[in-house]
């Protein structure tokens, strides 16, 4: 067998080297009312890797964390990483300090960036050899630093395919956060995987608004945007407000936005949707979770014909499968109804069964994918890689079946599946069925433990009014799904609990429910 004559890639931080030299004088940049061109991008972030190395001694494979709201310096600061060989660590800025202090032990982060406001954070992080701020004061303030190295220089460093660039923290539903490796290599084969599948056509006259934290997937969406010259609108605030989102689309005239469906759900039902020009827009991309049908015709009638999803875990960096505007349709007829799509270009999916065959057509299984965006693995944990891989597969923990002709159908996390009564119970088909009521405006199903059936059903809901019946609602369910998969009780809540990415997660919601006591009556 031929050995491979070389394993080096691009630097990723070459991505922003080559749209400053190609569009230096554009807006690369944008955060609230504050603007950047390319080449002022590039170099506060050349200047900022110059800080790393000759003040903090950062070298290749060193790690920093970042502890950050999203902003230009932290946009910045990972580029600055990736110049020197370093790992780019950032944490879901809305985590306690335990926690990032956690991430911060178990990444092994030599450094800390933060944003100023975050003291309780610094504090839990004094373990670190050095502290960054941003909005700070004194000689580490980032911008400071910035300043004082603005006429260093610095090469980006030579790198190997599998050489980590990012350490992309799962949100931890099922325990710790892991921290899933991402390489140069697999990065660059995201980035064009992204442009190709997701949003073909995209250039320097686009714009891209994030409306998620950069610290998860907004942040490898936004790096396609920095590979095609595309500038990318941050909004001012940390608190997402669906009228200055819909402001600044038709202010930039944005043509993508990357986010989760429970906040296009809040932007197509907020009556700013119709106070502002949003006609450029052509890709409205929506991930982590499935859109209900009831959601997706919504956005449809508003929006038009620009739904993107995709569906892909953070270990495979987005890329497992696609279903682009030509697949989605508001009449049912013609849609693919529950479909998350079809296998991303170079990824190859299947559904399989325990013995990791894969199974038939409309079986059920666990899905699993092989190809360039898979990540490295886990970092320094062994037994978590050993679980997620088989066969060279990695094992999502998503239960899924597939159509004849490729079309992934998500049943549900294999976590968040309960057995009652020894039939297997798939929350989302009765959440589906649930959210058709029309007082019913977001829905969550949890298999709680029974002492008669093993485990029951509890429907958490929350109503667009006032909260119909419990019984009612029950009763008007049961026409619409079998007896056996009914859950036993429905409590309403005012709001539902999401995670810092804006997604409604079944771990929150088993805990709030525990803390109310809302399974007494039940």
């Amino acid at each position: 067998m031929m050995q491979p004559v070389s394993s080096r890639v691009m630097n990723l931080s070459q991505f922003l080297t080559g749209s400053s030299r190609r569009h230096p004088d554009d807006i690369g940049l944008v955060w609230g009312d504050a603007k950047w061109t390319w080449s002022e991008v590039e170099a506060r972030s050349t200047a900022f890797a110059a800080a790393l190395r000759d003040r903090y001694g950062m070298r290749k494979g060193d790690r920093l964390l970042v502890q950050s709201a999203n902003c230009n310096q932290m946009f910045e600061a990972a580029f600055a990483c990736w110049k020197l060989g370093c790992v780019w660590v950032p944490a879901n800025f809305r985590q306690t300090p335990e926690d990032v202090a956690w991430l911060a032990a178990s990444s092994g982060a030599k450094g800390l960036l933060a944003g100023a406001e975050f003291s309780d954070h610094i504090a839990a992080c004094d373990a670190v050899a050095f502290t960054a701020t941003i909005g700070g004061a004194g000689d580490d303030d980032y911008d400071t630093l910035v300043a004082a190295y603005a006429d260093a220089t610095v090469t980006a460093t030579t790198v190997d395919r599998d050489d980590p660039a990012w350490f992309f923290f799962t949100s931890g539903t099922t325990g710790k956060p892991k921290a899933a490796v991402l390489t140069h290599g697999q990065m660059a084969f995201v980035v064009t995987n992204h442009l190709c599948d997701l949003m073909p056509g995209t250039g320097p006259e686009d714009a891209s608004i994030v409306v998620a934290p950069l610290s998860h997937g907004a942040g490898i969406h936004q790096l396609a945007q920095v590979a095609h010259g595309v500038k990318t609108i941050l909004p001012g605030g940390t608190k997402f407000e669906a009228a200055e989102v819909w402001r600044l689309i038709a202010q930039w005239r944005v043509t993508n936005a990357f986010t989760v469906p429970t906040i296009v759900k809040l932007l197509v039902e907020h009556p700013s949707v119709h106070d502002h020009d949003h006609s450029s827009l052509r890709y409205v991309i929506y991930a982590g979770a499935p859109m209900y049908r009831a959601d997706q015709v919504r956005a449809l009638d508003v929006l038009g014909p620009v739904l993107v999803q995709y569906f892909g875990l953070g270990e495979v960096t987005g890329n497992i499968t696609v279903l682009p505007p030509i697949h989605h349709f508001a009449d049912d007829a013609a849609m693919r109804i529950g479909t998350c799509g079809f296998a991303r270009t170079g990824m190859q999916v299947q559904v399989q069964n325990a013995a990791g065959h894969e199974v038939a057509a409309g079986e059920t299984g666990e899905v699993a994918v092989i190809g360039p965006a898979v990540f490295a693995g886990y970092h320094d944990n062994s037994e978590a890689n050993a679980t997620a891989f088989r066969d060279g597969w990695f094992l999502t923990g998503d239960l899924g079946h597939m159509d004849a002709e490729g079309f992934l159908y998500l049943t549900d996390r294999a976590s968040d599946m309960y057995i009652s009564g020894g039939s297997n119970i798939y929350p989302r088909e009765i959440e589906e069925k649930i959210l058709l009521h029309p007082a019913i405006n977001e829905c969550a199903v949890l298999g709680m433990p029974d002492p008669t059936w093993g485990e029951v059903g509890i429907a958490v809901c929350v109503a667009r009014g006032d909260a119909p019946d419990s019984a009612a609602l029950l009763e008007w369910l049961g026409t619409k799904v079998p007896r056996y998969k009914m859950p036993k009780a429905v409590v309403f809540w005012e709001e539902m609990p999401k995670s810092g990415y804006g997604k409604i997660t079944k771990k929150l919601i088993r805990a709030e429910l525990v803390a109310r006591g809302d399974l007494a009556g039940a």
